[in-house]
């Protein structure tokens, strides 16, 4: 190849690898909006239940995006060709929100109240509170599809929603930390440690839970003898 079809190349391709980048932006932009959505009917229904009920179930959300990188590597891992097209099937969770709050009940409240949306359609639910991980995981996940309205059309985006208490998101943190720092080979003491925080974690979620029914029992008698 001459020096002169080599520089060719080198510009084909670069101008390739740009109209592809260019593509996976214009994509995934549209995952933003499907975030804004989510995150704004989320807020909505926290400060309800506040105004009705004087209780916010959510503590504190948090949103992302998965980079390309990271789309690109979990396709590879799935054994499938790197494409946009494959990512938009078979990533479900591009867009992801995280729910912390307080007590188990509120996790399933959260869970009624997404799933009661008219415009959204809830796809798949793994209830790893019921049912957890062999390593001790909790959470409840959930993927949904949600209504993003652009000039020219609606599109139906996947979000994924993860909701767990502030002991399981403790023990989550914790357990990602220690699963890369031994390079996803967690040594077998450690693991049995994990799986221990992570009983006790459900015992302080149970007992939390016991507390706060004991103080709404309590409010309850003396607003009665109030009356």
């Amino acid at each position: 190849m001459t020096s002169t079809e080599e520089l060719m190349k080198k510009i084909l391709d670069a101008e390739n690898l740009q109209s592809n980048l260019l593509e996976w932006k214009e994509q995934l932009f549209v995952y933003k909006f499907a975030l804004e959505e989510i995150n704004t009917k989320l807020n909505i229904l926290n400060e309800e239940y506040q105004h009705i009920h004087h209780h916010n179930p959510i503590e504190h959300m948090k949103s992302r995006i998965k980079s390309p990188a990271s789309i690109v590597k979990k396709l590879e891992r799935k054994g499938l060709e790197v494409t946009i097209e494959n990512a938009l099937e078979h990533i479900q969770d591009i867009a992801g929100v995280r729910i912390t709050c307080s007590f188990l009940s509120d996790i399933y409240t959260m869970f009624d109240a997404i799933s009661r949306q008219d415009d959204i359609e809830v796809i798949r639910v793994k209830d790893y509170i019921r049912q957890p991980k062999l390593n001790g995981y909790k959470s409840l996940h959930l993927i949904v599809k949600v209504p993003v309205f652009l000039s020219n059309q609606v599109k139906k985006v996947k979000v994924e929603i993860q909701i767990r208490t502030i002991a399981m998101d403790f023990w989550a943190s914790l357990e990602h930390k220690i699963y890369y720092k031994f390079d996803k080979e967690i040594p077998q003491e450690l693991q049995l440690e994990l799986k221990q925080a992570a009983e006790a974690a459900h015992d302080l979620d149970e007992k939390m839970k016991k507390i706060r029914d004991e103080v709404d029992l309590y409010k309850n008698n003396i607003n009665e003898k109030q009356v």
